[in-house]
C-alpha cells in the first residue's frame, strides 16, 4: 500500500457513532478524530409541532436554556457566591455566540470571525449579518445577483450606519445569546399564533421578526460587508415569486410594527433615532406606491414610442394591471403566476425599447430634468459598483434588473398582496417527475426498515469516499438488493422546505411516521448492517436532560390539536385581513395616479415650468413642464439614494479598517508537518511520520482546550445540527 493510499484512508475513516434516543426523536452524535462532535437532532413531528420556527424555538432553548445554564445549577444548589455567581453567568450569556445557517449556505472560517470580532467590539450589537451572494443559473439568479447587490451595498449600509439593520438574514447571521435571552424576545418569538396577522408576521419572516424583538429591546443589529457566504437562489419564476410572497407581507407587516413603537423604539435603542424611523416611513410609503409609479413609468414609455398624449399612455399603462389584479382574485396561485410569466416577458420587451428610446433621446435633449435625473442615478450605481471591485461584475446585470422592473414592483406586488391569505411556505418543493410511478407509500413497513432507509442515506456519501472503486461496485450492487427488499420512500424535501397550509390540519402535515420508537428488533443493529465501516452504539439522555425536554414540550412545543373550527375561522380571518389591506394597499395607488392624471390634464394650470437649456447651457426659448406630484416622488428618491450614497462611502472605509485590522492579527494557517512528510518522504521514514501524526494530534488536543477560554459555545466543542 502506498503513502498517498494510507494518508486518504486514514482521513477518511469514518469516526464512531452514538445514536440517542430523545423525547423529541433521535440524537446522532458523531465523534471527530480531535475530540470536536457534530451532533445531528432528527425531530418527529408526531412529538414536537411542526414548522420551522418551532424548530428554532426548540433549539435555542436547548443551547441557551440547557447546554448553557447546565453548568451552574449545582453551583446555585451548594449556595456559592450569589453575586459572583450572577456576574459569570451574564458573562457567560455575553460572550456565547450562536451562528444561523442554512443548509446550503457556503462559507469560510474567516467570515465567522469577522462577525464574532464585530460582537467582541460593540457590546450592544446583539446580531451581525455578512453579505450574502446568491448563487444559481438562469435570469432569475442573474436578477437576484444585482438585486442583492444594490440591497447591500445602498439599503444595508444606509440601515448600518445611519440606524440598525432590520433584518439580519436566518441564511447566514450570528446571534448574541444575551441578547436572546433578554426580556421579550424568545419570551415573545415563542408566542403561538392566535391572530390572522400574527401567521403573517410570526411565520412569513421569522428572522425579520426576531431581529424586530431585538430592536425593540434596544439591542443593534449591523452588517459586515467582508464576511461573505453563499446560498442557493430560486431558480424558477415560480419559485421566486412564491419565495417573495412570503417576504414581502411579512417585510410591511414588521416596518409597521417598528413605526407603530417609534416612541419606545427612539427611547430604548440609541442607534433607532426618529430621523432613521422617518427614513424607513419613506421607504414603506415608496414601496406602497411602486405599482403606481410603475404605471406611471409605462405611461410615459407608451408616450414616447408612440407619441401619443401622457392621459391616454396612462390609461393604457393602467389596463393590464388592473385586469391581471381582478384575475388573481379569481384564479389558482399557479394559473397567476403563469399569467404574470407572460407579462413579464411582453414588459421586458417594452423596457428594453423604451431603455433604447431614453438613451437616444439624451442625445438631443442631454440637459432635460429627466435625463440629468437618469444620468446622475446611473453615475451613482457605476461608482457604487467600483467601490466594490471584487463585485464590479455584478452590474452587467443590471439590464436585466431594470427590464425586469415592472415585473417585480408591479405584477410581484399584485400576486403578493392578493395571496397574502396563503401561509404555506411555497418554496423548493419537489413534486414527482411527470410519467413516474407515485411512492408506494401506504406499504407496510417496520421501524427497524424506517430507520435503516433513512440513515443508509444520511451515510451514503461517506461509504462512497471510503471505497476503492472495486468495492464501490460491491456497495452499488448491495445497494440496488437493499431497495429491491425495502419499499421506495418519498425522497425527502430539499432546505427550508416546509409545507404548511392553514387549510390543511397539522395531523395531515406529518406525514413521517416516528421512527424511534421501540421496534421487536433493536434498530441499532438493523443499521449496522448498513456499513461494515460504521461503528454504532446506542446511548440514552441523563434524566435531567429528559426532565427538561418533557417540560418544553409541554410549555412550547407540544403539537397543536387539530381544530377544524378553529382552522376554518383563522382561515377565514386571513381571507378577510387580505381583504382589507389590498383595498386599502390598491386604493392609494390609485389616488396617486388619479392625482397624477388631473395634473395632466389641466397641465397648464398645475405644471411647474422651467426654461429649456441646450447642451451649451444656452436657453431654447422653449419650457418644460414637470407635474407637482412627480418632481416631488423625484427629489424624495434621488435624496434617498444620495443619503444611501453617502453612508455606503463611510461603511465602506469601515469595512477596510476592520478587515485591515483583523488580517493583522489573524495568525496564518500552517499546513501539518505530518501532511509535508506523507507527500515527501519514502516509505523509510513511515515511522516517523507517525510519530509526527502523534504529536500533531496532541497539538490539536492542547488547541481545543485552549479555544474552550474563548467562551464561544457553538463555535467550539460541537456543531449541531437540526433535521
Amino acid at each position: 500500500m502506498s503513502i498517498d493510499d494510507k494518508f486518504f484512508k486514514k482521513r477518511q475513516q469514518i469516526p464512531d457513532q452514538t445514536i440517542v434516543r430523545t423525547p423529541y426523536g433521535g440524537r446522532l452524535v458523531v465523534t471527530m478524530p480531535h475530540g470536536n462532535n457534530i451532533v445531528v437532532h432528527f425531530k418527529d413531528k408526531e412529538l414536537i409541532r411542526h414548522k420551522k420556527r418551532w424548530s428554532q424555538i426548540m433549539y435555542l432553548y436547548y443551547l441557551l436554556g440547557y447546554k448553557l445554564m447546565t453548568k451552574y445549577y449545582s453551583s446555585w444548589t451548594r449556595g456559592d457566591d450569589e453575586k459572583e455567581l450572577k456576574e459569570m453567568v451574564q458573562r457567560e450569556k455575553h460572550n456565547t455566540y450562536l451562528l444561523a445557517l442554512d443548509g446550503d449556505t457556503d462559507f469560510q472560517p474567516g467570515a465567522v470571525m469577522l462577525l464574532i470580532d464585530r460582537m467582541k467590539m460593540y457590546p450592544r450589537v446583539g446580531a451581525v449579518c455578512g453579505r450574502i451572494h446568491p448563487t444559481g443559473s438562469g435570469p432569475a439568479v442573474w436578477f437576484q445577483k444585482f438585486e442583492y447587490a444594490v440591497s447591500h451595498w445602498l439599503q444595508k449600509t444606509a440601515e448600518h450606519v445611519f440606524g440598525c439593520v432590520l433584518c439580519s438574514p436566518g441564511c447566514f447571521s450570528l446571534f448574541r445569546a444575551a441578547a436572546l435571552m433578554d426580556d421579550n424576545v424568545m419570551k415573545r418569538y415563542s408566542t403561538k399564533s392566535m391572530e390572522a396577522s400574527h401567521y403573517i408576521q410570526y411565520d412569513q419572516g421569522e428572522d425579520r421578526w426576531l431581529c424586530t424583538l431585538l430592536l425593540k429591546q434596544g439591542w443593534r443589529v449591523e452588517y459586515n460587508a467582508a464576511s461573505d457566504a453563499y446560498t442557493n437562489a430560486p431558480e424558477s419564476f415560480k419559485e421566486l415569486y412564491n419565495q417573495r410572497r412570503r417576504w414581502g407581507p411579512s417585510t410591511m407587516a414588521n416596518i409597521v410594527d417598528l413605526l407603530g413603537a417609534t416612541n419606545l423604539i427612539s427611547k430604548r435603542n440609541p442607534s433607532m433615532s426618529r430621523a432613521f424611523m422617518l427614513y424607513q416611513l419613506f421607504g414603506i410609503m415608496s414601496g406602497t406606491l411602486a405599482p403606481a409609479t410603475i404605471c406611471l413609468l409605462l405611461a410615459g414609455g407608451f408616450s414616447l414610442i408612440f407619441g401619443i398624449d401622457s392621459a391616454s399612455a396612462l390609461i393604457i399603462a393602467v389596463i393590464p394591471p388592473a385586469i391581471y389584479l381582478g384575475l388573481c382574485f379569481h384564479l389558482k396561485s399557479d394559473t397567476q403566476i403563469a399569467i404574470a410569466a407572460i407579462m413579464s416577458i411582453i414588459y421586458a420587451f417594452l423596457m428594453l425599447v423604451v431603455t433604447m428610446t431614453i438613451v437616444a433621446s439624451m442625445v438631443d435633449n442631454l440637459v432635460s430634468p429627466s435625463n440629468i435625473f437618469v444620468i446622475c442615478m446611473a453615475i451613482i450605481y457605476i461608482v457604487t459598483a467600483i467601490m466594490h471591485p471584487q463585485e464590479f461584475n455584478l452590474i452587467f446585470y443590471g439590464l436585466l434588473y431594470i427590464i425586469c422592473v415592472p415585473s417585480a414592483y408591479l405584477l410581484l406586488t399584485i400576486y403578493s398582496m392578493v395571496n397574502m391569505n396563503n401561509v404555506s411556505w411555497g418554496t423548493r418543493e419537489t413534486k414527482p417527475v411527470g410519467g413516474t410511478a407515485p411512492p408506494a407509500a401506504n406499504v407496510p413497513q417496520t421501524k427497524a426498515q424506517k430507520a435503516k432507509s433513512t440513515f443508509h442515506r444520511l451515510f451514503s456519501w461517506a461509504r462512497c469516499c471510503c471505497k476503492k472503486s472495486s468495492e464501490r461496485s460491491h456497495d452499488e450492487r448491495v445497494m440496488r438488493s437493499q431497495e429491491t427488499m425495502i419499499p421506495s420512500q418519498p425522497e425527502p424535501l430539499p432546505q427550508n422546505t416546509i409545507v404548511e397550509d392553514i387549510s390543511i390540519s397539522e395531523a395531515e402535515q406529518r406525514q413521517v411516521a416516528t421512527v424511534f420508537d421501540n421496534p421487536v428488533q433493536s434498530w441499532v443493529t438493523q443499521l449496522q448492517n448498513v456499513s461494515d465501516d460504521m461503528r454504532l452504539q446506542e446511548n440514552s439522555l441523563d434524566q435531567e436532560e429528559v426532565e427538561f425536554w418533557k417540560e418544553l414540550q409541554e410549555k412550547y412545543l407540544k403539537p397543536l390539536a387539530d381544530d377544524k373550527e378553529k382552522q376554518k375561522k383563522i382561515a377565514n380571518d386571513l381571507r378577510e385581513l387580505r381583504n382589507k389591506i389590498s383595498f386599502a394597499f390598491f386604493i392609494v395607488n390609485a389616488f396617486w395616479l388619479v392625482a397624477t392624471f388631473t395634473l395632466q390634464v389641466f397641465n397648464d394650470i398645475f405644471a411647474i415650468r422651467i426654461p429649456e437649456v441646450n447642451i451649451n447651457l444656452e436657453r431654447t426659448g422653449e419650457t418644460i413642464n414637470i407635474d407637482p406630484i412627480g418632481l416631488m416622488f423625484i427629489l424624495g428618491f434621488a435624496l434617498s439614494v444620495l443619503l444611501q450614497f453617502f453612508g455606503m462611502l463611510y461603511h465602506r472605509i469601515c469595512t477596510l479598517i476592520h478587515y485591515v485590522a483583523f488580517t493583522d492579527t489573524e495568525p496564518r494557517e500552517k499546513k501539518p508537518e505530518e501532511e509535508q512528510h506523507l507527500y515527501t518522504q519514502d516509505k523509510k521514514k513511515d515511522i516517523q511520520t507517525s510519530s509526527a501524526d502523534s504529536t500533531y494530534g496532541s497539538q490539536q488536543d492542547s488547541d481545543t482546550d485552549e479555544s474552550d477560554d474563548d467562551d464561544v459555545l457553538y463555535m467550539r466543542q460541537s456543531t449541531e445540527t437540526l433535521v
